[in-house]
């Protein structure tokens, strides 16, 4: 039996079971990814770095803030977050709520453009128009007139009540305690390229050379911030946005990247090159989605443990 207009009804009940699991469990399914990058000096200890980025908290996601406090359990060093935290003005609370275990460790942070604007009702169908609306210069602008404003400034003083380093546009500095005691971490951030917030000339002039290890961090991973870094000679590179293409294709990948990154990085580790440099980059495929758009397919929400081990 066919439906009107020639659709077998065999292709739209496998499409309407493909969207039951994107948008009821997948979406749910979050994962602890665990990567190696050897970029420590030589007899250093290894270093655990807690990567969380795109939570895009909304008021009531209970399981996604229990899964974030449970993270604390792991013990890292250090936690870098690359943004995105908010897609609900009310969503605040509950934000602060599912950091605060690890808002007790050292860390860092950067922001998107979600922590700064509330999404809007749209088509779902524009997230896989993207490459379209780049070559018609349409995707990475700042925010129309009238975006809603999220309160990221409650944000902001939490984290930095807490002892993170805001490195919007900025340098700072991680001293790190306990079994890791007298490690310094230099760390060189951008605030979010896809909304044209960031000023590398504000920070240009690479790696510290009295640090331990020297770290680049950013939300959205632009061909132009990465190749800022990594010409500056930043041995790695942590970023976060792309949602790993959020709807993939199994045994092929991501279609999208909601940027100018190509779709062979758009999560996990890889390597960038530039000014005859070359850094590790890692891109989370974070644990959330925008509101309007709560599926995830190929692609389950994520954090990522990164172990830093010594180059040789």
């Amino acid at each position: 039996m066919r439906a009107r207009y020639g659709v077998p009804l065999s292709i739209a009940a496998v499409g309407a079971a493909g969207l039951a699991y994107a948008a009821g469990f997948e979406v749910r399914s979050f994962r602890l990814r665990r990567v190696t990058v050897p970029v420590l000096p030589s007899g250093m200890r290894p270093l655990r770095v807690l990567q969380v980025s795109d939570i895009h908290m909304v008021s009531g996601q209970r399981k996604k803030q229990r899964w974030l406090q449970s993270l604390a359990g792991l013990r890292p060093d250090f936690v870098i977050n690359t943004g995105d935290n908010l897609s609900d003005p009310e969503g605040v609370p509950e934000a602060l709520d599912a950091l605060g275990p690890l808002m007790e460790f050292p860390g860092a942070y950067v922001f998107g453009s979600n922590d700064y604007y509330g999404p809007k009702l749209r088509n779902p169908a524009r997230y896989l128009i993207e490459k379209a609306q780049k070559r018609h210069g349409l995707n990475g602008n700042p925010p129309a007139v009238g975006a809603v404003h999220n309160p990221w400034e409650d944000l902001r003083d939490a984290f930095d009540t807490a002892g993170w380093l805001n490195l919007s546009n900025t340098r700072g500095r991680l001293k790190l305690d306990g079994s890791a005691g007298g490690f310094e971490i230099a760390l060189t951030g951008l605030d979010d390229p896809h909304i044209k917030r960031d000023r590398y000339a504000q920070v240009a002039g690479g790696p510290e050379p009295d640090a331990d290890l020297s770290l680049a961090v950013v939300h959205a991973p632009y061909l132009r911030t990465l190749d800022a870094f990594t010409a500056d000679g930043y041995p790695l590179i942590l970023a976060g946005h792309t949602h790993g293409g959020q709807l993939c294709i199994p045994f092929y990948g991501a279609l999208v990247t909601n940027c100018d990154i190509d779709t062979d990085r758009v999560k996990g580790l890889s390597t960038h090159t530039a000014g005859g440099n070359t850094s590790f980059l890692h891109v989370s495929a974070g644990c959330g989605t925008n509101r309007y758009t709560p599926v995830r397919f190929a692609c389950p929400p994520e954090a990522t443990l990164l172990t830093l081990t010594p180059r040789d």
